[in-house]
Order: C-alpha cells, then structure tokens, then sequence
C-alpha cells in the first residue's frame, strides 16, 4: 500500500449528518442513555450491541463522529477521543505494558512525556530506555524480551528531528513490539499508521484545533485497539476516565475540516521564514530545508501538498539572549511568549525551561538541545514579509546579527 495519502479529502468525504438533517452533526451532551429493554442494556455493556449508548465516558455520540473523522485523516479503523494529549498518549502505553515490561522510546520528545516516561512508570516497575532515535542501530541494540513499546515523535520536540517511521516499524515489527508514535506536529503532512505505525497518538490542542481554546487528545489505531482501552472491564480510557466534553468535540470537528488549509499556510509561512533567517545568517533548523539532516527522509515519508509544518527551532546560544529576542519579539507584535504550537499567532518560548523543563539540565545537554533555543510556532500571518522585518529588527537592535 502506498504510504502517500490524501488526509484532507479522506475527511471532506464523510457524511456526518444531525438528526434533524443539520449539515453539523447534532451535539449529544447526555452523561448516560436510556434503554426500553433491559436485555440491550445488558448487552451494551458486554459489548454485544452496535449503535447503542450507555455512558459517556465510554462512548459519545459527538465524540464518536469526531473520532471517525480522525480515523478517516489517519487512515485507521478507529479512534478514540481524549481529555488532553497526555492523557491520550498515557492511555495508549498504559494499555500496552504490564509491571516489569520495558519501553524503548526517543531521548528528544515533549517534557511532560519525558516525565512520565521516566519517572511516572517507575510506580509500576516498567522500565524505559531513552536513545536516540535516529540512530536505528541503538534503537535495535535497545530490545530486551521485556520489550512492549517503541515510542516516537514523528517530529521530535523540540530538536525537529524526523523519525524513520519505515525502518522503526521494521525493527518493532521483527520484535514483536507495537510503535507508537506521536503526530502532534505534523498532522495531514505525515501518517504514521500507512507508514506502518501501530497506534498514533495527538495533542489535537496544537493544529489539529488551531484555536488555543480547547485541550484535548486522540489515538488512532486499530478497532480491536480501540475496542480494548474503552472495554468497561480493563479497557484504560474506560476506567482511567481521560474522556472529551462533547462540546469541545463538536468544535474540534468544525475545525479539522479547516486543517488541510491551515496546515499548508503555516508550511508556506515557516518555509518563508527559514529562507529569510539562512539569508541574514540567523543559528536555526527546520526540516523543510535541504540542509536539515532529515530532509531527504521527510520528503521520502510525506504527503503531497501540505506543507513541512510550521515549527522552527531558533537557537540564540544562551538563555538570556533567548528571553531578550522573545520579551523584543512580543512587545512589537510578532506573536506571542506563551507555551503551545499550532496556534493562528506566532507562539515562542524557551524549550529548556518550559516545555522541555522536565528534562534534566545533563540529557539536555546530551541530546543537543541547547539553552538559547527558541521554538517557533509559526502562525498564520497574512503578511509574513512584514512579520520577518519586525524579527530582523529585533535581531539588529538586539546586535545579534
């Protein structure tokens, strides 16, 4: 099967009606569902009805219309709908491993993951090894009969490295491991699961919303997957809890018919940027480059007309010129200092001590992520030329370059 899709006509495609004939499915907020007979009460809670509603922390009408449609932009079975990104991506491993299992996952990946990785599971006596994923080498070196996961960003945050999809789906594959992978900077650019990833998880409250107004989380994968974290047995989502408001469902719903769009204006604006900073000698990465390590890899992976994604990593060398840039940055009207990515408005802010705090300063230093680096979400400015002036004059008053 080819791994280039079209995500954005997989989900303009659906037909996803209200009950009333409304173009927007009907928002369902009910907590619990009525039932004429008490047999198909029964029967919906061993699973054995289709169609049936018993309680919506394990299953909601709105969020069922808005996990189909993340299924369809992923090209998996099925898909699940969460409270936050954590939550989605810590109901998915959880799911996976039992006390004394061991997960093999990148050194360079979002904090709060990071925390939770190494010092959450230590609970439960689940072991992780953290390499580094582009060295597929370590990545096999790193398999114990114990091992369940292989754990990656496609992206990495916020270094931007590209994981090998491809080849880690391989190693896991041979070893009898599940990959899982995190999207949350490259949705619609890259699918993971028709890369051969086995579950692919979300913060929907980047891109995938684009409004900074909702938190919120998804996992793609399998419906036999699905079907085991929302079972009212064992399934973690059921019992764990981490469910989505419908409301904030119905919206993010609205929103992802949009993505495709924004996708290509934050890639086109991003791409604009990065050409400008290599001009004017400006310390950056961003993979839409020829010169970022990755590129070829990138190219090889994704998919046709959406963009190299947004983000750039800025590195001004030391903490202090990082917040002087971004403090300068603010005041005259590039964005925003504030945490979060994929948002309308250009947002920055120092990785080593905000996102990536969790990370101690040492595996910091290891992994190269360096103290003046700047993640730059890129928004999407009407008017990129005159944001890039604005930064240029930042950087001059600043005598950074």
């Amino acid at each position: 099967m080819s791994h280039k899709y079209d995500p954005a006509t997989a989900v303009q495609r659906l037909e996803q009606f209200g009950e009333f004939g409304g173009v927007n499915p009907s928002i369902t907020d009910s907590a619990t569902y009525t039932f004429l007979h008490e047999k198909t009460m029964l029967d919906t809670f061993h699973g054995e009805t289709e169609g049936c509603f018993l309680y919506s922390r394990h299953w909601n009408p709105t969020n069922k219309y808005l996990a189909e449609a993340l299924a369809a932009m992923e090209g998996t079975d099925s898909a699940w709908v969460t409270g936050s990104g954590m939550g989605a991506i810590t109901t998915a491993l959880l799911q996976l491993v039992n006390t004394g299992d061991h997960i093999i996952t990148s050194v360079t990946t979002y904090g709060g993951t990071y925390a939770f990785l190494a010092n959450y599971l230590k609970k439960f006596k689940i072991d992780v090894t953290f390499v580094n994923i582009s060295d597929l080498d370590s990545v096999r070196k790193a398999i114990r009969p114990n091992t369940k996961i292989i754990y990656t960003e496609s992206m990495t945050n916020p270094m931007l490295q590209i994981s090998d999809i491809p080849e880690l789906a391989g190693i896991a594959r041979s070893a009898n491991v599940k990959l899982v992978v995190d999207n949350t900077f490259t949705p619609m650019v890259l699918s993971p699961a028709r890369l051969g990833a086995d579950i692919v998880v979300y913060s929907m409250t980047k891109f995938i919303n684009g409004k900074n107004d909702a938190v919120a989380g998804a996992i793609c994968a399998s419906a036999e997957f699905i079907n085991d974290i929302s079972n009212v047995n064992d399934g973690t989502a059921m019992l764990l809890g981490p469910v989505l408001d419908p409301l904030r469902s119905s919206n993010i719903l609205k929103n992802l018919a949009t993505l495709h769009i924004r996708m290509q204006k934050h890639g086109e604006n991003a791409m604009y940027l990065a050409k400008k900073f290599r001009q004017i000698g400006l310390k950056f990465n961003y993979p839409g480059l020829p010169e970022h390590q990755d590129h070829e890899l990138f190219n090889s992976m994704m998919n046709d007309g959406f963009g190299y994604s947004g983000m750039i990593a800025i590195d001004l060398e030391t903490s202090e010129r990082a917040t002087r840039l971004m403090e300068m940055m603010q005041e005259r009207g590039v964005g925003y200092h504030a945490v979060s990515l994929g948002y309308f408005k250009t947002l920055f802010s120092n990785s080593g001590r905000s996102t990536s705090s969790e990370v101690p300063e040492e595996i910091q230093k290891e992994m190269g992520l360096s103290q003046g680096l700047i993640r730059f979400s890129v928004g999407l400015d009407h008017d990129i030329e005159k944001t890039f002036k604005i930064i240029e004059s930042c950087l001059k008053d600043l005598s950074f370059i």
